[in-house]
């Protein structure tokens, strides 16, 4: 990846935080994305730069087109290329039943997530057809092709996700640009440390792998889409959840 240019949205902490790190040692110049951690951006940052790489953090909600154009044009002006676009920025969702749940409440999450891919991508798309290259990787979920109580607004929000991707790889595959999905299963981040330990070793012992993921797992498939490696693989989804997902 030396010389490559990625950004990377919502990358502050967990599973954003890994990839830019990752990316970062392994020779790319990484756009930090944050929205309100300015603090946590600027460590990754520093990480970066400590571990020889070039890094730069730059606000900016994932969902708002002018503000992620802003920071193409930032990646561009700073770098010279993009090559490597990462939508991972988490977005809030409501945990409720179906039941339980508001039309508003539901949509919500759909909406925040396919305006953040969308303007995402449509943001960096022109660099990268100039180039003639570009990778895009995208952050789903397992609960996009499973159930599990109270997930539902995710669940939904990331099967249209997995769609959209799709879209994108195919309209873009004959052009030098890839799309492809991660998905995670239960991964060990701000988002599930308030969750009891014995609830989450109950849900490692039905993981093959008999444990959860750690962020730095999922940053290592993310790479994988993001180098070179991954130059005839277009519009796939790839589970890492230690085996949870098997055919």
């Amino acid at each position: 990846m030396n010389g490559k240019t990625a950004i990377v949205t919502g990358s502050s902490h967990d599973i954003g935080a890994a990839t830019a790190k990752l990316l970062g040692e392994r020779g790319a110049n990484v756009v930090v994305n944050y929205y309100s951690s300015p603090d946590a951006a600027e460590k990754v940052v520093e990480y970066i730069e400590n571990n020889g790489g070039r890094a730069i953090a730059v606000k900016a909600d994932a969902r708002d087109k002018e503000d992620l154009a802003q920071l193409a044009q930032k990646a561009k002006e700073t770098f010279g290329s993009i090559d490597i676009f990462v939508h991972n920025a988490g977005m809030k969702f409501p945990m409720k039943s179906f039941e339980d749940m508001e039309w508003d409440e539901f949509i919500h999450k759909t909406d925040d997530e396919l305006q953040a891919a969308f303007f995402g991508t449509k943001a960096v798309i022109p660099y990268m057809k100039e180039q003639k290259y570009g990778k895009l990787v995208y952050i789903s979920s397992g609960l996009s092709k499973r159930a599990a109580p109270n997930f539902l607004a995710h669940g939904v929000s990331k099967s249209s996700l997995n769609a959209f991707v799709k879209y994108v790889a195919d309209e873009f595959s004959d052009q030098g640009i890839t799309a492809n999905t991660v998905a995670p299963g239960m991964v060990e981040t701000n988002a599930t440390s308030g969750m009891p330990q014995e609830y989450k070793d109950q849900q490692a012992s039905f993981v093959p792998m008999k444990r959860i993921a750690q962020p730095e797992d999922v940053a290592k498939a993310v790479a994988f889409f993001a180098s070179n490696d991954s130059d005839y693989i277009t519009g796939s989804y790839m589970p890492v959840s230690g085996g949870s997902e098997m055919i």
